[in-house]
Parts: C-alpha cells; sequence; structure tokens
C-alpha cells in the first residue's frame, strides 16, 4: 500500500479571495449559511478545521433584508443589562429599522463554530445597508446567490 499523507494547511499558504453577496437574493437564514461556509474556508480544498482559511465577505443591500413568515413581527430577540429586572426584548421589524447590519452580523455569528478562530473570522465580515461599499480596489466577485440554490 502507498503511504499516502494528509494534507494540512499552513496558515502562510491561505490565499483570501473577496466576495460580494446581495441580501435582497436570498431569506436571512440561507444567506447566513452561505456566509458562514465562506468565512470558514469549508468549499475549498485546503480546509483544514485548525487553520482559518475562508474569505473576506461583503453584503450590500442589509436595509432590503428578506425574511419569510411573519418573522419580521414575531421573530424576538432578547438582552439583558445584568441588573435585576434587566431584560429586554425587540423584534425583528424593531431592529432592522435601528441598525440592519447587526442583524446579519449576529446570525452569522451563531452559525460559526465558537472558538478561538470566530472572531478573526467576523472580522472579515463586512456588511453594509446600501449598496455601495469601499473595497472596490479588491476586485471583489460577485455571487449571484439565486443562481446557486
Amino acid at each position: 500500500m502507498k503511504n499516502v499523507k494528509t494534507y494540512s494547511a499552513k496558515p502562510t499558504e491561505v490565499t483570501r479571495t473577496w466576495y460580494v453577496l446581495d441580501a435582497s437574493q436570498l431569506p436571512l437564514g440561507r444567506l447566513s449559511t452561505k456566509i458562514a461556509t465562506l468565512l470558514t474556508g469549508k468549499g475549498k480544498t485546503m480546509f483544514t478545521k485548525h487553520v482559518d482559511c475562508g474569505d473576506y465577505v461583503v453584503v450590500i443591500n442589509a436595509k432590503d433584508l428578506v425574511v419569510t413568515g411573519n418573522k419580521v413581527q414575531d421573530k424576538k430577540y432578547y438582552r439583558h443589562t445584568q441588573y435585576p429586572g434587566g431584560i429586554k426584548e425587540a423584534t425583528l421589524e424593531e431592529r432592522l429599522e435601528k441598525n440592519p447590519t447587526k442583524v446579519i452580523e449576529d446570525s452569522v455569528k451563531g452559525m460559526l463554530p465558537v472558538n478561538k478562530l470566530r472572531a478573526g473570522r467576523m472580522l472579515r465580515l463586512k456588511v453594509y445597508a446600501d449598496s455601495e461599499h469601499p473595497h472596490a480596489p479588491q476586485n471583489p466577485t460577485t455571487l449571484d446567490l439565486k443562481e446557486s440554490k
């Protein structure tokens, strides 16, 4: 039998690509899973669990986020002020009005594995409410999400 070694990526060998995704093309959950896959680098052949092989992801049109059903009124987000009786509640509609980029960031953060690489992966996620973004010099590749279903 031939002695075949398992490939393990090294941090110096990782090449990162920039991608642009439009938040108005897919519902929030499907969009977040696509973003999390790109940030972790699971689609690459060089993927290694303990090395951050992911790419940069720019999300545009966060204010036009698509959600299905009655989630805009029914979905609730909770936080606590760390004071007695300090639980706060907000609907998805309230959060979209206040800061639509935070909704996408929180959704993607919940889909990434909880380990030492998560903070670095979240730094590579850039979310913008409008269609303009300052990352044109990086020559990002636009992914059409409607075709990749």
